[in-house]
């Protein structure tokens, strides 16, 4: 089931960091008085009650000028607009009505998403209610008083969030279509490769970083069979700022990413794999998406036999953490191997939901155990009673064991590749959760 995504947007200095970490329940962005310090992560997954949600700081403006902090609000207005099914728009009561919550209010109504007005840092409900009541000004709903830093109002405003959450978001996870998230950096050849897929061209595209401006599915029928492709843009502006391109580019993929089953992790060849291809792949990674690695423009690189094996390396190298993950080498402008990507789809959605039963994965363990000895510490041995499958999507595995310190992160390696051995598993991560079993004394 794809989880809601709520956003945050709001001007300079008015709390939305505060909140959003006070929302993830830790410390995610860094919070400062000076305008224009969200640097750091900028999207957390989010309980509550029986909900779970995205939650998105949009962030990203500068306080170089009236005009400048204008401009940018409503490319931040635009990107939740774009990419929210719920958004909170976020005021400082203590600097009052401003012109630019105004020019912003009017952008949110007229996108007829939910929005919920939030005026922040009321730390003093009597005090403060008179002030509150300005909002109202807005025309876009009951203003919820809230103090992010004293933690007041949260809960009543959460409330109100979860109620804008609809049927139609789970709809679409009872649609068995799979879905396909294409990402990656501007201008690698996303819009390309979805044209090259269904034949005909759909999306813009254009050597212009960000000229296509929304999310878009394209439903595609290869051999019988639908699927739906998530391509994400990056850009609405042609951006010099270096943490804004990156900015917007990540809150396309977290969005896209939690509705898809598989993740097309597109990579100029031309380029080669980087940081930033590294930052949105662990999107995926960290939500157990299966993961495909297409490197894109691959008619462009002079070749010669040690060329597909040093590229691999270095995307083994820079993506470590996802050395499951399947490596394609194609050329959206050619055609090159796309036909193939449909098979390498399906193996990696058959890889993801795969099940192995009980007395299998056991005695896999046990022979592990019996192959290299668990890991001890101050003369207690490490003891692995027994191991069972919990989930799929990812594939989840549950351990008992005496004593989870003694479970060393290389074991758990150990024991995953063992069975990756067996199964294969190509193209999807695996989880293990290691649970205490006291031992028995009989």
């Amino acid at each position: 089931m794809s989880k809601p995504v709520v956003a945050i947007v709001g001007r300079p200095n008015v709390g939305k960091s505060t909140l959003f970490n006070v929302l993830a329940g830790e410390r995610i962005s860094i919070v400062q008085d000076t305008p224009g310090v969200t640097r750091d992560r900028i999207y957390a997954d989010v309980s509550w009650l029986k909900y779970n949600f995205t939650l998105i700081d949009t962030g990203g403006i500068e306080p170089d000028s009236g005009d400048i902090i204008l401009s940018q609000m409503r490319e931040q207005a635009q990107i939740a607009i774009d990419t929210a099914d719920v958004i909170i728009f976020i005021t400082d009561v203590r600097q009052g009505l401003v012109d630019a919550d105004e020019k912003v209010a009017d952008m949110l109504r007229r996108s007829k998403k939910p929005v919920l007005l939030v005026v922040n840092k009321v730390d003093n409900f009597d005090k403060f209610m008179p002030d509150v009541y300005e909002f109202y000004n807005l025309g876009i709903g009951e203003p919820i008083p809230v103090s992010a830093a004293s933690m007041l109002g949260i809960g009543d405003m959460l409330d109100e969030v979860t109620k804008h959450f609809t049927n139609a978001m789970v709809e679409e996870a009872e649609d068995d279509r799979p879905r396909i998230a294409i990402i990656g950096k501007p201008n690698v050849g996303k819009s390309s490769l979805i044209n090259r897929l269904c034949g005909n061209n759909r999306l813009i595209v254009s050597d212009i970083a960000g000229t296509t401006r929304d999310a878009i599915d394209t439903d595609i029928r290869y051999d019988g069979r639908d699927y739906v492709f998530i391509d994400t843009a990056g850009l609405r502006r042609k951006s010099k700022i270096k943490e804004e391109i990156e900015r917007y580019s990540i809150i396309r993929a977290v969005t896209a990413v939690e509705r898809a089953d598989v993740v097309i992790l597109v990579i100029d060849a031309t380029e080669g794999v980087t940081e930033q291809d590294a930052k949105i792949a662990g999107i995926a990674h960290e939500r157990g998406k299966g993961v495909i690695i297409a490197v894109n423009k691959w008619d462009a690189i002079a070749k010669d036999n040690k060329t597909i094996y040093q590229h691999t390396e270095k995307i083994r190298q820079i993506l470590s953490f996802m050395s499951y993950a399947e490596i394609m080498f194609i050329s959206a402008k050619t055609g090159q191997r796309v036909g193939k990507i449909f098979e390498m789809i399906d193996m990696v959605i058959e890889n993801n939901s795969m099940r192995v039963s009980t007395g299998v994965l056991n005695e896999i363990m046990a022979e592990a155990v019996a192959m290299q000895q668990p890991p001890s510490d101050k003369g207690k041995r490490l003891k692995l009673y027994y191991i069972t499958q919990a989930a799929v999507k990812p594939p989840t595995f549950v351990i008992f064991v005496n004593d989870k310190q003694l479970m060393h992160f290389s074991y758990t390696r150990y024991l995953e590749n063992r069975i990756r051995d067996a199964f294969g598993f190509r193209g999807t991560s695996l989880k293990f959760i290691i649970r205490e079993r006291k031992e028995d004394k009989g």
